[in-house]
């Protein structure tokens, strides 16, 4: 019997949490090894040339990024989570590619220094997801009645707010019906809830306030 597959991972790291999403969804058995993005391991820097998770390691072979690591499995594993027709899989894959650029907005968010740059961020994110408010079909999924690659990039885009809600209301995802009820879903779905440790939470606090950004300011006066 071939050995699991190995996920080189990091606690926080979003794209990890794809690949352990669509692992998940399509029944594979993997083994996930967390590092420390401080002092990452000389073993990890040898298979991961850009040093960044996620990194599937399929026997002496290191697969890294989590686009190209979710193709590979579509290729390989059964229960594709793409669909069927090019044209529509293509489509996909464009948002998948939008999933990634509303991460870096969302790094852009928590980084901001000052109140003025925070703002800047918070309406840039907001007029992102406000594009794809319109696309979104949210019955449940992206695309309508089967969950998808789509749905596997975006349980983690949600997961950022659900800490960012505690710290306040920044508009971002207000009056946005069709994305509420997708957050939901995916807040839901098994796979998506077993892609974080229960200590995620905390985790993403505490990165938060290492930060000495401007949403750290918003934490520490919470806690005050």
């Amino acid at each position: 019997m071939a050995s699991p597959l190995k996920l080189i991972s990091h606690k926080l790291c979003p794209h990890v949490q794809r690949a352990a999403i669509a692992l998940t969804e399509k029944g594979v058995p993997f083994v996930r090894i967390d590092i420390d993005h401080a002092n990452k391991p000389d073993w990890f820097l040898k298979i991961s040339p850009l040093g960044k998770t996620p990194v599937l390691m399929v026997g002496d072979h290191a697969i890294f990024e989590s686009a190209v690591i979710l193709e590979y499995l579509e290729e390989t594993q059964a229960h594709p989570l793409h669909p069927a027709d090019a044209l529509r899989r293509a489509e996909h894959r464009s948002w998948i590619e939008f999933g990634s650029a509303v991460l870096n907005d969302i790094a852009g968010l928590y980084s901001a220094a000052d109140e003025a740059a925070f703002k800047a961020k918070a309406a840039q994110l907001e007029a992102r997801v406000a594009r794809l408010e319109t696309r979104l079909i949210a019955a449940p999924w992206f695309d309508g009645e089967t969950f998808s690659l789509v749905d596997a990039v975006f349980g983690p885009v949600f997961r950022y707010f659900d800490v960012f809600d505690e710290i306040g209301d920044f508009g971002i995802l207000t009056g946005k019906p069709k994305l509420a009820r997708w957050r939901a879903a995916l807040a839901a779905r098994a796979s998506v809830r077993s892609a974080v440790s229960v200590d995620y939470p905390a985790l993403l606090r505490n990165f938060l306030d290492r930060r000495r950004s401007y949403i750290s300011q918003l934490r520490a006066k919470l806690a005050a």
